[in-house]
């Protein structure tokens, strides 16, 4: 009977989570994917079902172009926000000693703020009279504003990578945290240099973490429109744009949707070759 009423509980403890899930995510996308075969209606739905979303919205080639150059933009962002978290995690873990907690509430300061607010302070930052080109007029390093700061890829990956610093700080962190670090001191005494005790121990240990990181980056990014609206520019306009506009401006439900269903079924596709790849190459290495 304890062992029954410690299952009960610990699948009460889950219920909520999974309500959740299968109400937001699996209802959800399926309204969605139910929407995406319907013709476009503005006063019924689920009337008549058909195809034409997909031949008309996601069969037109700025759709893979905008695609790809989103997958491409969050990709970016996802290996220059680990390769600057990744530092940054490690010194919390290792050699922040008891200023830990305090570094951590300073790394989710940003969050104290809207996100607008952030991405609107990137744009007066980045901006043709913002502050990096005046501070350069100032000191007379440039006659005219860098057109390359602001609504362009690059922007989009700043004002981002920026964005989700946090989400792969601490996933990291905690992979690290995680570590024995008898480990670490062993293979030092056995006379292991520092950077092949981080390569062949502390990094393949964290990379969990950092995994975890990735994904967190990678998966939100790649549908993200209110960054490239307000500093992208038509240069960084990305799939989410295209998905906005549609449920938006263009009041078609039936496209935005199938257009949805596309980024989802590709981003997922993408995943799942990833992960293969990853498992033959961990295969091909321990053979």
């Amino acid at each position: 009977m304890v062992r029954s009423d410690n299952r009960f509980g610990q699948y009460a403890m889950l219920a909520p989570l999974g309500v959740s899930a299968v109400l937001v995510v699996v209802v959800a996308l399926g309204l969605i994917l139910a929407l995406s075969f319907q013709k476009p209606d503005p006063i019924a739905l689920f009337t008549e079902f058909t195809g034409d979303a997909y031949r008309n919205e996601v069969a037109r080639p700025i759709f893979g172009i905008v695609l790809a150059r989103s997958i491409a933009i969050s990709a970016a962002v996802t290996i220059a926000t680990l390769l600057l978290c990744y530092p940054v995690a490690y010194f919390i873990a290792f050699k922040a000693g008891r200023y830990r907690a305090l570094l951590l509430i300073l790394i989710s300061a940003p969050f104290f703020t809207s996100y607008l607010l952030r991405i609107f302070a990137w744009k007066i930052i980045l901006g043709f009279n913002g502050v990096v080109n005046s501070a350069l007029k100032t000191v007379g390093l440039i006659s005219e504003p860098l057109q390359f700061l602001v609504y362009n890829p690059f922007s989009v990956v700043v004002a981002l990578t920026h964005a989700y610093l946090a989400f792969a700080v601490l996933p990291i962190y905690v992979a690290l945290e995680r570590i024995d670090k008898s480990l670490i001191e062993s293979a030092s005494d056995l006379g292991a240099r520092p950077f092949a005790n981080f390569r062949q121990i502390t990094l393949p240990l964290s990379l969990p973490g950092i995994v975890a990181a990735a994904l967190l980056i990678f998966v939100p990014t790649v549908g993200d429109y209110v960054t490239p609206t307000l500093v992208g520019g038509p240069g960084g306009t990305m799939v989410g744009n295209l998905i906005q506009a549609q449920f938006g401006k263009a009041n078609d439900w039936p496209a935005g949707s199938a257009l949805s269903m596309a980024v989802i079924f590709s981003v997922g596709l993408l995943l799942a070759l990833l992960a293969a790849g990853g498992k033959l190459a961990r295969r091909r290495a321990a053979a």
